[in-house]
């Protein structure tokens, strides 16, 4: 069964309050008229963002209760959810090996809101008889430092901790890796984001590393010491010859390859304190050498007003991204759809995690978002797919937040959520049975 359009339209309506709001920039410069009403979700073109400061800066942080027994996630008719996998220490990042193994990375941050210590592993899961229930669960790795992106590419795997690129030797079928590996890249860690994504271009030649800026618009003059930090880094797999790929990229996270054009996409987390619709959080295609504004802008050329008049020249340059997502959403994880389960809608789309909403009056995200893709771009607007995290929004009350997706290679789709310590499998009514006989 498809989303519900009704549902998607109604969440972009109530996007659209009644506020002092911009309109897109024109020429190159944005302008604003004040009688139209906020639009802070969907392409670029359509926006309508309000002035910064025009609603107070929240700051709302959610009370986890974890997932009472016989609760889960609510996906749209047609499809299951079940628990995959239980127990974990903030699971954050999904991977499937070609033979079907998931690896979990099981990491957090290290700081007064974390959950607890960060366990700084990878586990294996392994799913044989592709029941939903895997029969193995072993610690692939350990000794890791904030692990998150995970890679195989040949015979390497490579691990994204949050001081470096990791490479170790890799044989297909193992359980455990116990050889010692090679820092081939180092990263600069600490700062307000420690997550570092890696993902490999199609023909293996070149390894793109996602890494956050340490601040939140770089008022502490830290980040702009330092090429590294708010950008797309494009490395030989050997971890020669690093360069800058995409800059102003205040938190890029999740990526993915487009199929359809081979492009490069990734979900970025705006910066904060400009109010409760300001800005967005966005979904874009990357392309090489581009400026995305961090910290000098945001969504093209709004510039930031505690960074007027500093850069002037990287504000024209700027360039807005395709999709807003709305803000403070959260946006984690990222996959676009190549299984075969799932109906005819969601072939080639892209599945979004919000991981949710700490900056805002009302809680946003914390769900699933699927947009569907036609000629290489988003082709509508986003519609819920994993929903009913939140368990009680008036006590500020929810029972996880989702982080992380993979696509099984039975075409059903695993999100992890960290807070609650779980993986949720997606599968579509019908295809178990045609999975499990295959």
């Amino acid at each position: 069964m498809s989303p519900n359009p009704t549902l998607a339209a109604s969440l972009t309506v109530a996007s659209c309050l009644l506020l002092a709001c911009g309109a897109p920039p024109q020429n190159g410069q944005p302008s604003r008229n004040n009688l139209d009403p906020v639009v802070e979700i969907g392409p670029a073109e359509n926006l309508r963002l309000p002035e910064p400061y025009a609603t107070p800066v929240a700051l709302r942080r959610p009370k986890i209760i974890g997932w009472p027994a016989g609760h889960a996630p609510a996906a749209p008719p047609g499809f299951r959810v079940d628990r995959f996998a239980e127990d974990l220490e903030n699971p954050r990042s999904l991977y499937v090996l070609p033979d079907g193994d998931v690896l979990v990375a099981e990491s957090d941050r290290m700081d007064e809101v974390a959950i607890g210590p960060s366990a700084n592993r990878i586990t294996l899961l392994r799913d044989a008889d592709q029941d939903g229930s895997p029969e193995v669960r072993e610690v692939f790795l350990t000794g890791l430092n904030q692990p998150f992106g995970m890679l195989l590419l040949g015979g390497s795997f490579y691990v994204a901790n949050t001081d470096g690129l990791v490479r170790y030797p890799y044989r297909p079928g193992q359980t455990r890796i116990s050889a010692p590996g090679e820092k081939i890249l180092d990263l600069p860690a600490g700062g307000e984001h420690w997550t570092r994504n890696v993902i490999a271009s199609a023909d293996g030649s070149k390894l793109y590393v996602a890494v956050g800026a340490s601040t939140n618009v770089d008022e502490e003059r830290i980040d702009v010491n330092d090429e590294r930090r708010a950008a797309i880094l494009e490395v030989n797999p050997d971890g020669s010859q690093m360069r800058v790929f995409a800059s102003g990229l205040r938190n890029a996270v999740g990526m993915g390859w487009e199929p359809e054009t081979n492009t490069l996409w990734t979900v970025v987390n705006a910066r904060g304190y400009l109010g409760d619709q300001l800005p967005p959080d966005y979904f874009t295609s990357v392309q090489e050498g581009t400026f995305y504004g961090w910290p000098y802008s945001y969504f093209g050329q709004y510039e930031d007003p505690r960074k007027k008049g500093e850069r002037p020249d990287l504000v024209a340059r700027a360039v807005a991204p395709d999709y807003a997502l709305g803000a403070h959403h959260a946006p984690l994880g990222l996959v676009f759809y190549n299984g075969a389960a799932f109906p005819q809608q969601y072939r080639g789309g892209a599945f979004i995690a919000e991981h949710g909403s700490v900056g805002r009056a009302n809680f946003v995200g914390y769900k699933v978002l699927f947009l569907p893709f036609q000629n290489g771009q988003p082709s509508g607007l986003g519609q819920d797919f994993l929903a009913g995290f939140i368990a009680n929004e008036e006590t500020s009350e929810v029972y996880g937040r989702p982080t992380g997706l993979a696509v099984l290679l039975d075409g059903s789709l695993l999100v992890s959520d960290d807070v609650s310590r779980t993986i949720w499998r997606v599968s579509a009514a019908g295809a178990e049975n045609s999975n499990r006989s295959n």
